[in-house]
């Protein structure tokens, strides 16, 4: 089971978080809480992958599930 500020549970979300927290957020990349947002949520429609069946969605596509419901 995961546990939270345990990098050895999830080590590759806690380095990303890490490093989008150096690089983008404490070097003061974004002007404003907004600029951020929209930053974050251009990231991850460019390069999450919606094709991918998940078994929680009921082994349908996060695209498919979403279109779904």
């Amino acid at each position: 089971m995961s546990r939270a500020d345990n990098a050895y549970d999830n080590a590759f979300m806690e380095s990303c978080f890490s490093r989008f927290k150096t690089e983008l957020l404490e070097d003061g990349a974004f002007e404003n809480k907004q600029d951020a947002q929209t930053e974050i949520i251009e990231y991850i429609e460019m390069y999450y992958n919606t094709k991918r069946r998940h078994s929680a969605l009921g082994y349908r596509s996060p695209l498919n599930y979403e279109n779904i419901h």
